[in-house]
C-alpha cells in the first residue's frame, strides 16, 4: 500500500547497480509514492548490471556519472533539473567501494593506496555532491538528502576493513554539510545506518551470511530488509520529517543498542 508521500516531487538516486541493490529498492518505493526520477551511476554500472532495464521499470532516464567526478556532477545536475523540469527535491546517496574488502585485506594490512580510493568513492563523493549541487542551486528549497551508512562507523567490524573508517567520515560529512546547506536553504540530510543486507558489494565482505546470521539473532526485530530501508528513506525524504536533520537513523531491529539477547544465547551464535 502506497501513501503518495512524494507526489509532485523530483528526486535523484545514486547507485541502483541491480535488483539486490538498496538504491533500487528505494527507487521503486519512491517511484510508488508519486515520485518522478532520475537514476545515476558510472559507465561502467551499464556494464555490470541490468541498470538501463530497471531505469525503465520506474521510468526515468539513466545519467552516467562519477559521483567523485565534480565534471560529471556538474553535468548531472544540469541534465536532471531539465529533464524533470526544476530543482531536484530528494536525493539518494548510495555509493560505496573498498577494494581492500574485494581483495579480503584485513583492515591491519590495507593498501593505503585502496583506502585513499575508498575514501574517495565512499565517503567524499557525498561531499563533491553536495558542493556541486549547492554551486548549481540544484536542490530545492527544503530538500532531503540521504546517504547509506553502517554501525561499523561507531563499531570495530572485523572482515569490514576500511569501509568502518569510510563511513565515519560518511557521517561526519553528513552532519557538517547538514549544518551549512540547513542554515543555507533549509536543506535536511541524513543517514541512514541499515542491517547487512546481501547486496552486490556486501558479499564481498568475508564470512557475510554467518554474521547475517549473527545480527539478526541479535537484533530484537531481525534485521530489517531493503524494502524496509527504501520506506524509511521514503520518510526523510517526505514533508512528514520537515525538522529531522544530522541524523544517524538506525534501520537494524535495535542491533545498534542491543548487548545480548536469549535467542543469541538459545542459538549459541557466539559459538561458545
Amino acid at each position: 500500500m502506497t501513501h503518495q508521500l512524494l507526489q509532485h516531487k523530483r528526486g535523484v538516486i545514486f547507485g541502483v547497480l541491480d535488483r539486490d541493490s538498496l538504491a533500487w529498492a528505494v527507487a521503486r518505493q519512491c517511484k510508488d509514492e508519486g515520485a518522478a526520477l532520475v537514476l545515476t551511476n558510472t559507465e561502467t554500472s551499464l556494464r555490470l548490471g541490468p541498470v538501463l532495464e530497471l531505469a525503465a521499470e520506474v521510468e526515468a532516464p539513466f545519467i552516467p556519472a562519477d559521483a567523485t567526478n565534480i565534471d560529471d556532477l556538474r553535468r548531472l545536475w544540469q541534465e536532471a533539473q531539465q529533464h524533470l523540469g526544476g530543482p531536484i527535491d530528494f536525493v539518494l546517496h548510495a555509493v560505496a567501494q573498498s577494494d581492500n574488502i574485494r581483495r579480503h585485506r584485513a583492515y591491519e594490512e590495507a593498501s593505503h593506496n585502496y583506502l585513499m580510493h575508498t575514501l574517495d568513492v565512499s565517503a567524499l563523493s557525498l561531499h563533491k555532491l553536495l558542493q556541486t549541487a549547492m554551486e548549481a542551486d540544484a536542490l530545492s528549497e527544503g530538500a532531503s538528502v540521504v546517504t547509506l551508512t553502517y554501525i561499523a562507523s561507531e563499531q570495530a567490524m572485523a572482515n569490514y576493513s576500511d569501509m568502518g573508517d569510510a563511513k565515519a567520515l560518511l557521517e561526519s560529512i553528513a552532519r557538517n554539510f547538514g549544518r551549512a546547506y540547513g542554515e543555507r536553504k533549509g536543506v535536511r540530510i541524513n543517514c541512514v545506518s541499515q542491517s547487512p543486507t546481501p547486496t552486490r558489494a556486501a558479499r564481498q565482505c568475508e564470512s557475510m551470511d554467518r554474521f547475517r546470521h549473527y545480527v539478526n539473532a541479535l537484533a530484537p526485530l531481525g534485521n530489517a530488509d531493503a524494502e524496509s530501508c527504501a520506506k524509511v528513506c521514503t520518510m526523510l525524504f517526505s514533508d512528514y520529517t520537515p525538522h529531522v536533520t544530522m541524523q544517524t537513523i538506525y534501520n537494524d531491529g535495535g542491533f545498534a543498542h542491543t548487548g545480548l539477547t536469549d535467542r543469541v544465547v538459545k542459538e549459541n551464535a557466539f559459538g561458545i
